[in-house]
C-alpha cells in the first residue's frame, strides 16, 4: 500500500469517526466526483434507490429550506462567502425529516480565478436540532410563566385589578410624566358603603360577590392601555385617571356610583338579591409637583367628606378647610 492509499484510508477513518460525509463536485464539468451516499444511506432508502436520490439530492430537501440552501450555495460559488454553510431538512424513506447540516468550500479557488473543485461535508444534526427546539420551547414556557407570575404579583387574586403595589408604582409614574407634560390627573377612592354589615348579614362569599361587582363596574370605566382600576383594600379601590381634568373625573365618579347603585348581586338564599352603593373621593393634580402619596391622600380626604355627607356620593378634594 502506497502512501496516497494510506492517506485514503486515514482520510476515510477520520471522516467515519466523525459522522461525516465527504462529497465533492466538479464545477467545470458539472460531474459529482464523490457522492454523499453515507447521508442517503442514513435516511432508510433501500440500495436500489439510493443512486436515484443522490443524482436527485436537492429534491429531498423541505420545501421550506430549499431558498436557504440555494442562497449559501450562490453567496460562495460567487465569491461573496469564503465557504459554503447550509442546514436543511432531508426526506427520509418513511415520511420522517431528518436535519442535516453541509460545510463546503471551493479548493483551489485563487484570487479572480476561478476554482472548480467543490469539496464539503455533509454530517446529521438532528439530535442536536431536536435539543434546540426543545430548548427554545421550554424558554417559552418560561418566558410565559414568569410573564404569568408578574402579573399575578401585581394583581389582586379576588378581581384580577392592579393591587396595591401596582397603583404605587404605576401612580408614581404617572406624577413625574404629569409634572414633566402639564397634563392634569386625576384619582378616584372608592368605598362600598356599610360592607362590614353586608359580611356579617350574608357572610363572606356573598361579600366577595360585593367587591367583584364593583371592581367590574371600576373596570368598565377606565380607558384601556391609559387608566388603572386597583383594589387597594378589603373594600377599598382606585382608579387612576391620567390626562383627566377635575371636572371629567367626577363625572367618571358619578357614573360608577349610579352603576354601583343599580346593581344587584345575589345572595345564598333562593330568588334573594341584595344592592349595595360607594362612596367616592375625587382629587386632581393640575400639572403641577406633587407626589403620588399626596395626591391618594387628598383623594382619601375627599371619601372621608362623602361619608361624612351620608355615603353614596362624590365629593372632591379642595383647598378649603378640612374638618377634623
Amino acid at each position: 500500500m502506497d502512501e496516497a492509499d494510506l492517506n485514503r484510508d486515514r482520510l476515510a477513518l477520520a471522516l467515519e469517526a466523525a459522522g461525516l460525509d465527504l462529497w465533492e463536485n466538479n464545477l467545470l464539468t458539472g460531474e459529482v466526483s464523490r457522492r454523499a451516499m453515507k447521508t442517503i444511506t442514513t435516511l432508510g432508502y433501500p440500495e436500489e434507490e439510493q443512486w436515484t436520490y443522490v443524482e436527485q439530492f436537492f429534491q429531498l430537501i423541505h420545501l421550506d429550506d430549499q431558498p436557504r440552501v440555494q442562497l449559501a450555495l450562490d453567496e460562495h460559488l460567487s465569491g461573496r462567502s469564503p465557504q459554503y454553510r447550509a442546514e436543511f431538512r432531508l426526506r427520509a424513506k418513511d415520511g420522517s425529516w431528518l436535519w442535516f447540516a453541509n460545510y463546503g468550500k471551493i479548493m483551489d479557488r485563487e484570487g479572480s480565478t476561478p476554482g472548480q473543485r467543490f469539496v464539503g461535508v455533509t454530517f446529521n444534526i438532528d439530535d442536536r436540532k431536536r435539543k434546540e427546539d426543545e430548548l427554545a420551547q421550554i424558554n417559552q414556557q418560561l418566558a410565559e410563566q414568569n410573564a404569568l407570575l408578574e402579573l399575578l404579583a401585581a394583581s389582586d387574586s379576588l378581581t384580577g385589578l392592579a393591587n396595591r403595589r401596582r397603583l404605587m408604582e404605576l401612580g408614581a409614574n404617572e406624577c413625574k410624566r404629569t409634572a414633566r407634560f402639564s397634563h392634569d390627573l386625576s384619582l378616584l377612592v372608592v368605598d362600598i358603603d356599610f360592607f362590614k354589615n353586608i359580611n356579617d348579614a350574608w357572610g363572606h362569599q356573598v361579600g366577595d360577590r360585593v367587591i367583584c361587582a364593583v371592581a367590574e363596574a371600576c373596570n368598565s370605566r377606565i380607558r384601556v392601555g391609559l387608566d388603572t382600576a386597583a383594589r387597594v383594600g378589603g373594600e377599598e379601590f382606585v382608579v387612576l385617571l391620567p390626562e383627566t381634568n377635575h371636572t371629567s373625573a367626577c363625572a367618571v365618579a358619578e357614573s360608577l356610583r349610579q352603576a354601583v347603585a343599580s346593581k344587584q348581586v345575589p345572595t345564598n338564599e333562593t330568588g334573594v338579591s341584595i344592592s349595595f352603593t360607594v362612596s367616592i373621593g375625587v382629587a386632581t393634580l393640575q400639572g403641577g409637583a406633587m407626589s403620588f402619596d399626596q395626591l391618594f391622600n387628598n383623594a382619601d380626604k375627599a371619601l372621608y367628606r362623602a361619608k361624612q355627607s351620608g355615603r353614596n356620593n362624590v365629593q372632591s378634594w379642595d383647598d378649603a378647610p378640612w374638618p377634623v
